[in-house]
């Protein structure tokens, strides 16, 4: 499962491409130089049961540890996933 990053400046997402077609996405937003805000994770229904909303969350978390940042989730699913899995805590 190949993910892939998509950043227009302030705004962003990690994606998941089958066919030409996004089927799954996180989304976030930059809150200054350090914050990034996750606001949105959606799997369509071909990549459900496979963990690849997990699988997002986590590209998020190891992109904002190489760039120093901090984490906000705000979406519920991102927020979940994190909350469960101590190893991705360190960057709230």
């Amino acid at each position: 499962m190949d993910i892939k990053r998509d950043d227009n400046g302030h705004k962003g997402a990690f994606f998941i491409e089958q066919d030409g077609e996004r089927v799954g996405e996180m989304t976030y937003t930059m809150a200054g130089k350090s914050r990034m805000i996750i606001d949105h994770t959606e799997v369509g229904d071909s990549l459900r049961g496979t963990g690849a909303g997990k699988k997002l969350v986590i590209a998020g978390v190891e992109y904002a540890r190489e760039n120093d940042l901090r984490v906000l989730p705000l979406c519920p699913f991102a927020k979940a996933v994190i909350d469960k899995t101590p190893e991705l805590q360190d960057v709230l």
